[in-house]
């Protein structure tokens, strides 16, 4: 279990790494096909190669710490039998633009529907939500888990107080 999570951290810090060298070569290209860069890495950089070990370094400081912030998990206080509440949950996640990948026992596993979404994260929008004794945990992106948690705990607390 801990080598495979030590697994997905280095693949996440490889996709970013990845991810952030394309999005910044396309837009150099881009402003030297517009003529306001020179295509010269000389006359790019101020030190002309040698910038480019140290962007790379930049950027590898940067893929290397972003999974470790940017994934998360949190507990959802969600009060109530599993069969009484799954129809809900994934009602909610439907509604936030998710759909059901797998369901084992009463854990479930989300992912995002839109193809768009899930190409601009690299493919890491993946939901997982472990059932506890309090309701769920969920593991995913940071800020999709804040709001998430946020969001099931209201609307749960909302239909136990109307009972």
């Amino acid at each position: 279990m801990y080598i495979c999570s030590i697994m997905k951290y280095v693949v996440r810090a490889v996709k970013y790494f990845l991810y952030i060298t394309v999005i910044v070569a396309i837009f150099l290209a881009v402003l030297v096909m517009l003529g306001l860069v020179s295509p010269d890495v000389d006359k790019m950089f101020r030190n002309g190669y040698d910038s480019l070990w140290q962007i790379g370094l930049v950027f590898g400081v940067i893929s290397a710490l972003y999974p470790r912030f940017g994934f998360s998990s949190r507990g959802a206080r969600i009060p109530g039998p599993y069969q009484d509440i799954r129809d809900g949950v994934v009602s909610f996640m439907e509604d936030h633009g998710y759909r059901l990948e797998s369901e084992e026992d009463e854990n479930l596993s989300f992912r995002m529907r839109s193809p768009i979404m899930r190409t601009t994260r690299m493919f890491e929008d993946r939901v997982t939500m472990t059932r506890d004794i309090h309701g769920f945990v969920l593991e995913g992106p940071s800020k999709d888990i804040t709001r998430l948690v946020y969001g099931l705990e209201s609307r749960f607390a909302a239909t136990d107080n109307m009972e």
